[in-house]
């Protein structure tokens, strides 16, 4: 090509689980690789005769456009639905609906980021996330993590050392891709540094719901004052559908009104009939009776895995005991590729994303991320019997990290 493209388009390449995923969709292939919700769980029949009924007596409105922020009765049920379960106090002015929580990452970096500007994450964080910002030629510091989230002090440094920090990336529940949660502690020493340095964080929570033991801790934006820097990303992807792309960031109306303007000029709106027909699941429908068999499901799945792991992994290989979620992390020994591990244990048939993708500045090649939602457990037994066999086999058991104390960073 004799073209010139834009200088971003060299921070910009293909994301490595949509590439890894094309190899997936052979029928043979036992996948861990995407975080994909399981299908047999869609409420298919219900959105089916709430469609028909909406367009047969809504349709001149389901059908036309709408407004930027969002359908008025969605927002309302959201608002509602995170005041009830996360602790916050949002009304539904301070909610903007969004194509995916992916368009609202995007959004999101185009509210704040310049080419230099500093974004703190996590370390792993979410590969979606970078490849969003990426575009923007941000610097990426990574703040050391453990099992209760970001460490304050590691924070603290990073804040006092770093020019140019726009923004605090982090995935308090149940993160893509460790699994692990932030402790409520840890959420409020979070939140006491940024509000000294007047810093926000991106609150990312898609998966906070899907929980199979303890209970569900507040919200980030229920720890801060109304007008606080937290911005918050909800999806209805893993308690409902991700076909719909139906998806929404709450925050500070100061806020929401600029991404209001960055959103009309992505695409004016996100789908009225989809919009429309969350709504009247949300109405008409118990979600959380889907989503308590949403949970039950994925928990016999999570237990199959993590039974597996114990019996066919060989000494020196951990991972973590996600207690939600729809993934967890194992730490093979130094010396072990993970992308070389995926090759192999392709011609086994078995696939997985290799780890050092979550590390915006490289490294930490020994790490891999593994889906368990959309196997039955098993072929998610028969998967990891052969990832197994694909780094050498199992010499003996190695005992599963505890979602408290693991270690993966």
């Amino acid at each position: 090509m004799t073209m010139q493209l834009a200088k971003r388009m060299s921070a910009v390449k293909a994301s490595e689980i949509r590439e890894i995923l094309k190899v997936t969709m052979r029928p043979e292939v036992i996948s861990f690789a995407g975080g994909l919700p399981a299908p047999e769980l869609f409420p298919t029949a219900e959105l089916s005769r709430l469609a028909a009924k909406l367009i047969a007596e809504r349709g001149a409105r389901a059908l036309q456009y709408s407004t930027t922020e969002g359908d008025p009765a969605l927002r309302a049920a959201i608002a509602e639905r995170s005041n009830r379960k996360w602790g916050t106090a949002l009304n539904p002015d301070e909610i903007m609906i969004t194509t995916g929580s992916q368009q609202g990452l995007d959004l999101v970096g185009k509210l704040f980021l310049d080419e230099g500007d500093v974004v703190l994450c996590e370390s792993p964080t979410y590969l979606g996330a970078i490849s969003a910002w990426n575009v923007f030629r941000p610097r990426w510091v990574e703040v050391a993590t453990d099992d209760e989230g970001m460490i304050p002090e590691a924070l603290e440094r990073a804040l006092a050392t770093t020019e140019r920090v726009k923004l605090v990336y982090g995935i308090p529940n149940f993160q893509n891709p460790t699994g692990r949660s932030w402790s409520l502690v840890r959420r409020q020493q979070v939140l006491e540094i940024l509000a000294r340095h007047d810093v926000p964080f991106i609150d990312d929570n898609p998966y906070g719901e899907v929980r199979f033991e303890g209970h569900h801790l507040p919200g980030m934006q229920a720890l801060v004052e109304a007008a606080g820097p937290v911005l918050t990303l909800g999806t209805f992807s893993k308690v409902l559908c991700p076909g719909l792309r139906i998806a929404w960031i709450a925050g500070p109306r100061a806020l929401l009104e600029k991404l209001v303007i960055l959103k009309q000029g992505a695409d004016l709106h996100t789908s009225t009939l989809d919009q429309m027909l969350v709504a009247a699941y949300l109405e008409a429908e118990d979600l959380e009776a889907n989503l308590a068999k949403i949970n039950a499901a994925y928990r016999i799945r999570r237990d199959a895995m993590l039974g597996a792991l114990e019996r066919e992994m060989p000494a020196g290989v951990s991972w973590t005991r996600p207690q939600g979620g729809l993934f967890l992390w194992l730490v093979f020994p130094e010396g072990v590729d993970a992308r070389a591990l995926l090759k192999a244990s392709l011609a086994h048939d078995v696939a997985f994303v290799p780890g050092g993708a979550f590390f915006p500045n490289g490294g930490h090649e020994n790490t891999a991320r593994l889906n368990f939602s959309n196997m039955p457990p098993h072929l998610i037994e028969e998967g990891i019997r052969r990832l197994a066999r694909s780094l050498g086999g199992a010499a003996r058991r190695a005992p599963a990290i505890e979602a408290s104390s693991a270690a993966v960073c």
